[in-house]
C-alpha cells in the first residue's frame, strides 16, 4: 500500500536537520517542544496518581472506623425493631455485614482533665463484620462485655488523658437526672480495657467504645440507635442507600460514607481539578511551542513548498504536510510522557525512598503525617483525558502555521532562489 506523500514528507521534515548544520536549530526546537510535552504529560500523571494514592490511604483509614452505610433513628432515639431492620437490610445483595450501635456524645474525666468525646456503643461479636478497626482489635474489644462497664479509648485520647490499661475514668452523660438537689449529670466509673489506633487523628483523639448494652444504660436508651452496614463495593454506597430506603419499613435515616465526610472529599476533588488545570497549562505551553517550530520550518521550506505547488500540489496538501509534522511531535511527546509518567507512578514506592536516602531527608515524617510512604494510584479516568487533551492541544497548535504554509505564493518564494 502506497503511503500518502503528505504523510511521508511530514515525517521527513520532523526528522530533518539532525545531520545538517543549516536545519539543526529547527530540529533542536522541535525536540524541545517534544520534550516539553512529554514532561508536562508525565508531571500530570505523577501528581494526579500521588493525589489519588493519598485520597485512597486517608479514605481507607476513615473506613476502618466509619461504616459504608449507617441506618439510624431520628434525634438520637432508639430504634423500635433492630432485628427486623437488620434482616431487611441484609436482603440487599450488596450488603455483606450488619451490626447495631449506639451513637452519643459525652465527657471523659480523670482527675482535673476533661475532654469531650464521641461515644460509640458496639456489639463486639458483630462489629468486625462492618469495620476493619474492630477486626484488627478483636482481642481488645472482646473485653467489652455487658455489665462490665469497660471502655476502649483512642490511642491519642489515652495519651492526652494520661491513662493506661486498667485505669478508671469517669464517663459523663450530657442529659442529667432529676434529684431533690436539682438536675445533676449522670456519671459512671469506667475501666480502661485497652486502646485502638485507627491511623486517623480525628478518631484516635476523640472516640471511645463500650458495649452497646452498657451505653444504653448510661444514656437511658431502650435499644441501639442505629445499624452499620458493610458493602461488597464501597463505591456503590450512594446507590445502595437509595434502594434500601424503599426496602426498610421503619421510618429511619440513611447515609453513606461519602455524606459523613462530604466536606473533605469535596475539598480533595477541588484540589485535583486545580492541579489538573495548572499542570495542563504546562502541556499547553509546550504544545504551542510547536507554533514557533512550524513557523521556522515553513520559512526554511519556502522553496520546497513552491516546487511542490508548481508540480501540482494543492494548498490542502501543503497544509496537511505541516500538520503531519506538528502532529508527529505531539503524538511522540504525548506517548513518551505517558510511558515516563506511568513508569514513575508505578514505581514511586522505590524511587522516593532512593531519593530520600541520597539526600538524607524524609519527605513524609511519621510523627507529622498519617502515612510514611508516598502512595500512588494511577487511574485510567485521569490518564485518558490527559492524553486526549495533549493531542488536541498539539493538533490545534499546528493549524495556523500549516495554513500559512498553504498560502505561500510559488512565484514570490522562487524569486530569489
Amino acid at each position: 500500500m502506497q503511503i500518502p506523500y503528505e504523510l511521508a514528507l511530514g515525517w521527513r521534515y520532523t526528522r530533518a536537520g539532525r545531520a545538517t548544520r543549516r536545519n539543526g536549530f529547527i530540529s533542536f526546537i522541535s525536540g524541545v517542544s517534544m520534550l516539553g510535552i512529554a514532561l508536562g504529560v508525565a508531571a500530570l500523571i505523577i501528581v494526579l496518581s500521588v493525589m489519588n494514592g493519598f485520597q485512597k490511604e486517608v479514605r481507607d483509614r476513615m473506613l476502618s472506623v466509619v461504616s459504608h452505610v449507617e441506618i439510624f433513628a431520628p434525634n438520637g432515639q432508639a430504634m423500635q425493631d433492630v432485628d427486623t431492620t437488620m434482616r431487611q437490610a441484609k436482603q440487599h445483595p450488596e450488603v455483606i455485614g450488619a451490626a447495631p450501635f449506639v451513637a452519643a456524645q459525652g465527657l471523659i474525666a480523670r482527675g482535673e482533665d476533661m475532654k469531650g468525646v464521641i461515644v460509640r456503643g458496639i456489639d463486639p461479636e458483630r462489629e468486625g463484620e462492618v469495620t476493619d478497626l474492630a477486626a484488627a482489635n478483636a482481642l481488645v474489644l472482646q473485653q467489652l462485655t455487658p455489665g462490665s462497664f469497660n471502655i476502649v479509648l483512642g490511642q491519642e485520647l489515652a495519651h492526652q488523658m494520661g491513662v493506661q490499661v486498667g485505669d478508671t475514668v469517669t464517663l459523663i452523660a450530657p442529659s442529667g437526672q432529676v434529684t431533690p438537689a436539682g438536675v445533676v449529670p449522670r456519671l459512671k466509673q469506667m475501666t480502661v480495657a485497652g486502646t485502638f489506633d485507627s491511623g486517623h487523628y480525628e478518631y484516635d483523639s476523640a472516640m471511645v467504645m463500650l458495649h452497646h448494652e452498657d451505653a444504653q444504660r448510661i444514656f437511658r436508651l431502650e435499644g441501639p440507635t442505629g445499624i452499620r452496614l458493610k458493602l461488597k463495593n464501597l463505591h456503590e454506597a450512594p446507590r445502595v442507600v437509595q434502594e434500601l430506603s424503599g426496602m426498610i419499613t421503619e421510618f429511619l435515616y440513611l447515609r453513606d460514607w461519602t455524606q459523613q465526610n462530604k466536606t473533605w472529599f469535596a475539598a480533595v476533588q477541588v484540589e485535583k481539578r486545580m492541579m489538573f488545570i495548572i499542570l495542563t497549562l504546562i502541556v499547553a505551553v509546550a504544545a504551542f511551542n510547536l507554533v514557533s517550530t512550524l513557523v521556522m520550518t515553513v520559512t526554511d521550506k519556502r522553496a520546497d513548498i513552491a516546487i511542490l505547488r508548481t508540480l501540482g500540489a494543492s494548498p490542502a496538501s501543503i497544509m496537511g504536510i505541516f500538520m503531519v509534522q506538528g502532529a508527529m511531535v505531539g503524538v511522540i511527546g504525548t506517548f513518551a510522557g505517558l510511558a515516563l509518567g506511568l513508569l514513575v507512578a508505578c514505581n514511586i514506592d522505590v524511587i522516593v525512598p532512593a531519593i530520600e536516602q541520597a539526600l538524607g531527608a524524609s519527605f513524609l515524617p511519621k510523627d507529622i503525617y498519617l502515612i510514611s510512604k508516598m502512595p500512588s494510584e494511577p487511574q485510567s479516568s485521569d490518564i485518558m483525558p490527559i492524553a486526549i487533551i495533549s493531542l488536541i492541544l498539539a493538533f490545534v497548535a499546528t493549524i495556523y502555521p500549516s495554513w500559512r504554509a498553504s498560502r505561500v505564493n510559488p512565484a514570490e518564494a522562487l524569486r530569489y532562489e
